[in-house]
This record gives C-alpha cells, sequence and structure tokens, in this order.
C-alpha cells in the first residue's frame, strides 16, 4: 500500500482566456494569480471589486507524473477535496466528474495509465454556471443573499456573506495523490464508543474494498485490547469488539484532562491509526432545556462560533489552526461552533481540539437559505454526509451534528412560504436524510436538525424557553442592554460589531484620510447599514465620537461591554440557561465584523471581554425584581468560599456604604445575595458606583451611561519598564486599553478593557521590547472613555 502526492509541477491556464500561470496544490486560482502578480491582493483596499470575473472563468489544472514503480492491484487517484465543478482527465480519457466541493474522491486510473509520462489535467468550470443552471431547471429558492449559494455544493460564504468578500474559488484545495494497492484495503473503519462500568467498548465498523475475493483476517487495537475478525472471500465488511479496562476518561478543557489512545486497524496489505477518546455525550431535552452533558457532568457551554479562516482554505495549515484555537483557549471558550456557511474542517482543526480539550459543535453546510431537494443535490447531500460523517466521528472533541444554521427560521420568518409556493427548501435533508446517516453510522451523538430550534419542526424555531436560539434583535434593532431581557436556555448565535485592529486596518486599507466613512473603510464592511447601527449603538452610553481614533476606540470598547454583558447575564441563569456561544470567534479577511479575532490574527477588545465573561469563577452584579444582587459563578470542580466586600463609593474614591457578603459556592454552581438597600440605592448616580470584590475578583455596577456620569479628565502616572507598562489611576479611568499596533503591526498586549478606581495600578505586559515609552504613555496608543466623555 502506497500513496504518493502530486504536488508538484502543477500549472493553470485559463480556457476561455488567455492567463496562465505556475500552480501550488493544494490551492486555488485566486492565490496562484496572487503569486503569480496577475491580480492585485483581493483583501486591499476594494480590488476584491474587480475579481469577479475569476469565478466566471473555467480554468484548466495539469501536471505529469510518472506511472508508480511495482506491481499492483489496483492504482487509484485520491482527491481529498476538489472546488468544485470538475471534469478530471488522464492522458485524454475522462476519469471521473466532481461537483461537491465538501466530499473526498477516488477514481481507478489503473485503465487510463501508461508507461512513463502521464498527463492529468482538472478542468474547472465556473460555479455560477452550474448553480444558475440549477435555478432555470428547480426554480428559484429563497435566501439571505442573492447569489444561488443553496444550489451548489460549496462553500457558501465564497459567494459573499454580511463580514465575508464574494470570491468565487475554484481549484484543487485539498491534497491530491495516488494511492497504489493490492489484495484489499481499508475503505472505511468507524470506531463506536460506549462507557461501560468499569471500562469501555470499542465496536469497530470496518468496511473494505478488495482487489482479490481470499478470506481477510482484520486486526485491530487500543489501550492494551485487540482482537480479530474475519471476513470471508467475497464479503467487504467486518465488525471487531474491544473491550478496554478502566480507560481515562476525556473531558472538555476546565473539567478534566484530555487522555487519547491510538487505535490501529490493520490488514496484510492496509493500516488505518487514528487517537480516539473515550467519553459519553448526551443533550438534555427535557422541557425545553438545552444542556450538553459529558461523562454525566453537565456543561456550561462557553463558546464562539467559527467561520473559514480564510476566504482561500487551503492557506490555513496547522500551524495556523493552532494559533487560531490557542486564543480561542486564551478567551476562555470550550466549545467551537462550525458554522453551516463554510466547510467541514481538516482534520488538524479537529485533531486539536481533541487536544486541547475544544468541544465541536458541527454544522452539516447549510445556512440561510432554501435548498432544494431534487436531484442532482439530493444524493450530494447524502454521498457528502456520509463521507464526514465517516471521517469526523472518531474525534472525542466532536460532541454535537446540526443540519444547519438559520435555514427553518427563515422558513418561519423571513417571508420563505410565499416565495417558494409549495417548492422544497431542505425540511427532507435535516428530518431525514442527515439523521438517517447518522442512526446508520454515527449512533451515539446528539444531532439537533437546524439552529435555532425549538424541539420540532413543527414549532416556531426561535422560542427562548425551548432549545437553542439566536438573538439578532440587538444589534440590529435594540440596544445592547436588551439580552437582560432574554431568559433563554441556549444562545448559540449573538454578537454586536466593531473595526479590526488599527494596525490590521492600516495594512488592508490605505484611505487618505482615513475616516469612517473611507471608501476602504465602507467597502471593508459588508453588513446592512453596518456603519449606522455602529452609531446607533453608541448614542446610549458616549458622545457622538468626533475623530477616526475616537470612533475606532468607542466602537471597540461598545462591542466588548455588550457582549460581556450577555454573557455574564446567560451565566447567571444558570443551570436554567446551559450556554451561550458568542458570533463569531474570528474573521476570514480584514474587515469590522463581529469577531473576537480580526482577520490578520489580532486580538480586538472583545477577545478580553471573552476572557472576562467566561472567566472560571465570576462576579457579576445583576438586576433583579427586587433590586440588585450579587451573582456569584462557580465554574470549577472546587467549592468557593469566600467573603466579598460591595462597596457603594463616589468616583472619586469615597465610600458611603459598605456591605460583607459570605458565600459558598458548589463546583458548577452559582449563588445569588441581594445587595443591601444601603449599597444599591443611590441618589447621585452620575456620582456613584458599586464594586463588588472578592480576592482578585471584581465587579463593577454603573447607575447610568458614560455619557451621563460625572467623569472626571483623566489623570494617571505610566511607568514603562521593558516590557511592562505600568498605570496607576489618580482619577477613576474607564476601560483603560493599550493599543500597541499602533507604534509596531507585531506589537500585543495581554489585557485591555481594565477599569481603573482612583489610586489603583494595573500592568499591562507587551510580547516585544523596543517600543517608544512616551509614545506608549500617550494618544491614541493609550486610550481611556474620560478622553471623550470627559473632555
Amino acid at each position: 500500500m502506497s500513496l504518493f502526492w502530486l504536488h508538484r509541477n502543477w500549472t493553470i491556464r485559463q480556457v476561455d482566456g488567455d492567463i496562465h500561470a505556475s500552480a501550488s496544490v493544494p490551492g486555488c486560482v485566486h492565490t496562484d494569480l496572487l503569486t503569480a502578480d496577475l491580480i492585485p491582493d483581493p483583501y486591499l483596499d476594494r480590488n476584491e471589486t474587480e475579481l469577479g470575473w475569476i469565478g466566471r472563468s473555467t480554468w484548466r489544472y495539469e501536471t505529469v507524473f510518472d506511472r508508480p514503480d511495482g506491481s499492483h492491484d489496483r492504482i487509484d487517484l485520491v482527491c481529498e477535496g476538489l472546488d468544485t465543478v470538475a471534469r478530471v482527465e488522464l492522458n485524454g480519457r475522462v476519469i471521473g466528474a466532481t461537483a461537491n466541493m465538501h466530499r473526498r474522491y477516488r477514481f481507478d486510473i489503473g485503465p487510463a495509465l501508461r508507461e512513463g509520462d502521464n498527463e492529468l489535467s482538472i478542468t474547472f468550470t465556473p460555479a455560477h454556471d452550474y448553480a444558475e443552471g440549477l435555478v432555470r431547471e428547480l426554480g428559484e429558492r429563497p435566501s439571505a443573499y442573492t447569489e444561488p449559494y443553496t444550489f451548489i455544493r460549496k462553500m457558501a460564504c465564497n459567494f459573499g456573506w454580511d463580514w465575508g468578500p464574494a470570491l468565487v474559488t475554484a481549484g484543487i484545495w485539498r491534497p491530491i495523490g495516488l494511492n497504489a494497492w493490492s489484495g484489499a484495503r481499508l475503505a472505511q473503519v468507524r470506531p463506536q464508543i460506549s462507557l461501560t462500568e468499569g471500562g469501555a467498548r470499542v465496536t469497530v465498523h470496518v468496511e473494505v474494498e478488495r482487489a482479490t475475493d481470499e478470506e481477510l483476517l482484520v486486526t485491530a487495537s487500543v489501550a492494551g485490547a485487540s482482537a480479530v475478525v474475519a471476513i470471508p472471500a467475497g464479503e467487504t465488511v467486518g465488525l471487531i469488539e474491544l473491550d478496554v479496562e478502566e480507560p481515562e476518561l476525556w473531558w472538555p478543557r476546565g473539567y478534566g484532562e484530555q487522555p487519547r489512545y491510538e487505535l490501529v486497524v490493520r490488514t496484510a496489505d492496509d493500516e488505518w491509526r487514528q487517537h480516539i477518546g473515550f467519553r459519553d455525550v448526551q443533550l438534555d431535552t427535557a422541557g425545553g432545556a438545552f444542556t450538553l452533558m459529558v461523562n454525566g457532568q453537565p456543561i456550561f457551554v462557553k463558546g464562539a462560533n467559527w467561520i473559514p479562516d480564510d476566504c482561500f482554505p487551503s492557506r490555513v495549515d496547522r500551524g495556523r489552526y493552532a494559533d487560531r484555537l490557542a486564543q480561542a483557549c486564551g478567551a476562555g471558550i470550550n466549545l467551537l461552533r462550525v458554522w453551516g456557511g463554510g466547510v467541514y474542517e481538516s482534520d488538524d482543526f479537529y485533531d486539536l481540539c481533541d487536544e486541547l480539550g475544544l468541544m465541536v459543535w458541527q454544522d452539516f453546510p447549510f445556512a440561510c437559505g432554501a435548498y432544494p431537494e431534487e436531484q442532482p443535490i439530493a444524493d450530494e447531500v447524502e454521498a457528502e454526509a456520509r463521507d464526514n460523517v465517516v471521517r469526523l466521528m472518531p474525534h472525542p472533541s466532536l460532541v454535537l451534528w446540526c443540519g444547519g444554521n438559520e435555514n427553518v427560521w427563515g422558513y418561519f420568518d423571513w417571508g420563505w412560504q410565499e416565495r417558494l409556493a409549495g417548492r422544497t427548501w431542505g425540511a427532507t435533508y435535516y428530518t431525514r436524510t442527515l439523521p438517517g446517516v447518522l442512526a446508520e453510522l454515527d449512533p451515539a451523538r446528539p444531532y439537533l436538525p437546524s439552529s435555532p430550534y425549538s424541539g420540532s419542526i413543527g414549532l416556531h424555531p426561535n422560542r427562548q424557553d425551548r432549545g437553542p436560539i439566536h438573538i439578532w434583535d440587538v444589534w440590529n434593532q435594540r440596544d445592547y442592554a436588551a439580552y437582560r431581557q432574554y431568559r433563554p436556555r441556549f444562545v448559540a448565535e449573538f454578537g454586536f460589531q466593531a473595526p479590526a485592529a488599527y494596525a490590521t486596518i492600516r495594512r488592508a486599507i490605505h484611505d487618505e484620510p482615513l475616516t469612517p466613512d473611507s471608501p476602504g473603510i465602507i467597502h471593508h464592511q459588508k453588513a446592512v447599514d453596518g456603519n449606522r447601527k455602529l452609531l446607533v449603538g453608541l448614542q446610549p452610553y458616549f458622545p457622538h465620537p468626533e475623530t477616526f481614533d475616537d470612533w475606532h476606540y468607542l466602537t471597540q470598547v461598545n462591542q466588548g461591554r455588550a457582549i460581556q454583558l450577555g454573557i455574564e447575564h446567560f451565566r447567571s441563569l444558570w443551570p436554567y440557561c446551559a450556554g451561550s456561544i458568542v458570533w463569531q470567534l474570528n474573521d476570514c479577511w480584514p474587515v469590522t465584523s463581529w469577531a473576537a479575532i480580526d482577520g490578520d490574527g489580532r486580538k480586538k477588545p472583545l477577545f478580553h471581554a471573552l476572557r472576562k465573561a467566561y472567566a472560571d469563577r465570576l462576579l457579576t452584579v445583576q438586576p433583579r425584581e427586587d433590586g440588585l444582587a450579587l451573582v456569584v459563578v462557580n465554574d470549577t470542580a472546587e467549592t468557593w468560599a469566600e467573603e466579598a466586600q460591595a462597596v457603594r463609593q463616589s468616583l472619586d474614591g469615597r465610600v458611603h456604604e459598605a456591605q460583607m457578603i459570605a458565600f459558598r459556592v458548589p463546583p458548577r454552581g452559582i449563588v445569588t445575595v441581594p445587595l443591601s438597600r444601603p449599597v444599591a440605592d443611590t441618589d447621585d448616580p452620575a456620582r456613584e458606583l458599586i464594586a463588588v470584590t472578592a480576592g482578585d475578583r471584581r465587579a463593577l455596577w454603573f447607575h447610568v451611561a458614560d455619557k451621563d456620569l460625572d467623569l472626571r479628565p483623566p489623570q494617571y502616572t505610566v511607568q514603562v519598564e521593558g516590557r511592562r507598562v505600568r498605570v496607576t489611576a489618580h482619577t477613576l479611568l474607564r476601560d483603560l486599553a493599550l493599543f500597541p499596533d499602533r507604534l509596531d503591526p507585531a506589537a500585543e498586549v495581554d489585557d485591555q478593557l481594565v477599569t481603573l478606581l482612583p489610586g489603583e495600578s494595573a500592568v499591562f505586559t507587551l510580547n516585544i521590547d523596543g517600543l517608544d515609552d512616551k509614545a506608549l504613555a500617550g494618544f491614541p496608543v493609550l486610550r481611556c472613555v474620560n478622553d471623550v466623555v470627559a473632555g
């Protein structure tokens, strides 16, 4: 059994034009043309608008390879990913065709091979042409955008989204190679894991592809257990059961360790190896609940939505995944939802999630649209689901399958039913096709037909008393304080926008002058009325920003505050509310969006707000029916017993009232304690606040918005010692932030959005040396809300 990758000596040419260049495989046409300096960088300025012709052209990839040495029963061309509508030819002979970016393909090329040079070509016709042809044949379907992405099995956000550009790709986007084999190969291995009393059982389903008809022995081993099964001549499936004694369990991060064991399956001619983890996952939906249970332990999901990290996914290698997932862990996240408008991610993504204990909620790739159920799409959907379920199900991090994003919600609320006039819209996929595939191939994992969802296809899907909801009236229509008006069981999407980091904007946008509504900034804002909504979101809290610097700072502050307020509210409802998944962790290019990490991988202030809101131990002041209350949240395995001091004080630091609160919070629990009236009530809301402190944890409550506070002009001293920047406050400093990327694009800081009371100090640690001390201590690098509110 030999595998030879075919990743060298490729060229591309425009079949319907005169462009040609060397090609990188894996890759795509856009990246090849960019490398060859034949197009401008589509991420810069408004270059995207000039490049629509690429997705409307036909492209041919070509290479020459030698026939593999030796004698083999079969030689297959293995294509891990072709994007999307392709004709595969070897030595002028058509050996296969594809129409699905999300599937793997294997073609027997033996009859077309010859000695010496073999000419392989793959011709990609425009995805638009394919999809638009099916629109004409099957009839239009409504969706959130005008492009026909629901008519082709391709990454939907390639066609543009409210945070992404329209860059319709084509190419060999995942590895391609030759698999030479004899006898039999392991075509499919599916390990199903169940915990038993004192141990675990691994049921290994094996499917083989044969070139001979002899009896076949298959062995499997893991964690000291091994077994063998004989597959009789002519048959292709076998079952091996392994009983493992007292394995260490795999846990989500924050709940335990992530031990994994290598499962090895062998035949005389082939071998399959993969690390697995022993754990049990259940979904408690009793009474409308939506609570993930891992190894019997209820989990509060501290999540974020994940989108493709690049519009050109072949550029996202293991190192980039590792960086992004480490950032997710740094923000306190324990689950990533792989959103349905993207792709099934690469094996590296799930392997790293296994290592880190990051749970994965995996959407099938359906998003914000009505999907036709007719052929050829129906067969593609099932084939794609089978392929990816088998590929991903060994990963312990994968805890939930979901039929897609907002498709059932769209059917109910977005005016689709009248426009559909009885045509199919995807319901069969979510209620029959996908659950049927899972029942056969991965029955142990929970499945959700769509998100949001209320437990039945006949119920309105976004009911807050049942299942996961999406909250989008906040951001689109309402002040973010309205998060507190919700009492949900689980929140699978909610978010608030802000621009990218300054260094990211300056790299990607060359407007002079740079303003909130300069051409490049507007082009890199894809949300409908996005910049207007940013300003509307500021109005309740801040004066109108007069400069770009103030706009940039205040919108980032507002994003962090909005999400922190929402998360703290949802956590205060535990265990009634069992999770929040913020929209979104990452970006695919430089853009104003809901992300915590921008398109260049820089952390926005929201990242630091997430880290605080998702902390394992949290103090938060929440309004309740009888007044303000302290909610103490303990998401650790140890009891948290401490004494908190709640203080009503003036902005200048004078203490008026104090309350000592002794609390004892059980593991994974919360305690709510009313604040006393003398502490909670104020006759001078513009000049007072409440501070609650327990050990190194603190919660603050301001009675009025910043613009109505009697904030003083900021007074502070700054000491710079190498990478450490110490700021000591002489007045209250609201949401102090350091932006070292304004001095060096490589510079980062370990904290932002820090409120200091008079006399307090904060130390910010930089990741590099050599920044100018004076510049670090001044505008616009060092900012606080006082700059704007107090003048």
